[in-house]
């Protein structure tokens, strides 16, 4: 006959487990749902601030046949502005991820949801440069290479933890080659960086949902709330992060300019 405080003991083991399971599949989905959001509003605010910025109307700054910036566009991209604008998202992520622990998980939500406007107005020129159509495209080709490779980092059992290393390496030499080449201005390492970019974030999306997941189950069982809800926000914005670069370096490579 089995022991009764065997047969507790599994009692409580396998209840705490599905406990975590379910906790870890409503932490997942505001994960997603976050960065969901954050993608939201940054294609809204692109495509409105591109829409301000650009006019049919004749005025002293022609950008091709029947397309003039505006006032506003001309300050947004001819000027030295432009600078500070292309810069801002990475100085607002380093700002945010610096200033999280003296957050709330509410205030860092409203940071991140900022954060995504931002990044929405340093990425409005691509309606200047890409056609419509071609920016739908990759996309949607974007958005169904993400959901097959974080799929995959959720479920694998592989330890993905010994990539990190290797992609963040690879991840600072991308961004030195990126600054390199905003003076050198070279199509031949524009199309380099574009192409292992690409495989570059397509190994940090995996490796980031395995870090999300592993981190929560790690952490569930201390039960800090407040904790966790400012992870979630980390863990979207990892995620939007790497949806983001990856659309861009695949836009670069197959998109079509106007």
């Amino acid at each position: 006959m089995a022991d009764y405080r065997t047969i507790r003991a599994t009692d409580v083991t396998g209840a705490r487990t599905a406990q975590i399971d379910e906790g870890l599949r409503a932490h997942m989905n505001k994960v997603y749902g976050t960065m969901s959001v954050g993608m939201l509003i940054t294609a809204l605010a692109a495509w409105a601030i591109s829409g301000l910025a650009v006019t049919t109307e004749p005025t002293a700054y022609q950008i091709g046949a029947n397309q003039y910036l505006t006032q506003f566009g001309y300050a947004i991209y001819g000027s030295p502005l432009k600078w500070l604008i292309m810069f801002a998202p990475l100085i607002f992520v380093f700002g945010f991820s610096a200033g999280l622990n003296r957050m709330s998980a509410a205030t860092a939500q409203v940071v991140f949801y900022a954060f995504a406007a931002v990044m929405g107005l340093s990425l409005s020129s691509i309606f200047l440069v890409f056609t419509a159509t071609s920016i739908a495209q990759v996309f949607l080709i974007t958005a169904i290479s993400f959901a097959g490779l974080s799929l995959y980092g959720y479920t694998t059992k592989k330890d993905l933890s010994g990539m990190g290393t290797f992609l963040m390496m690879g991840l600072i030499g991308l961004i030195v080659a990126m600054l390199i080449n905003l003076f050198m201005q070279s199509s031949a390492m524009a199309f380099a960086i574009s192409v292992i970019g690409v495989l570059i974030f397509a190994g940090l999306t995996a490796y980031d949902t395995q870090r999300i997941k592993t981190t929560y189950i790690q952490m569930a069982m201390h039960g800090d709330q407040e904790w966790l809800g400012k992870a979630a926000i980390m863990g979207a914005l990892s995620l939007y992060l790497d949806f983001i670069n990856m659309f861009m370096m695949l836009l670069s490579l197959f998109g079509n300019r106007n």
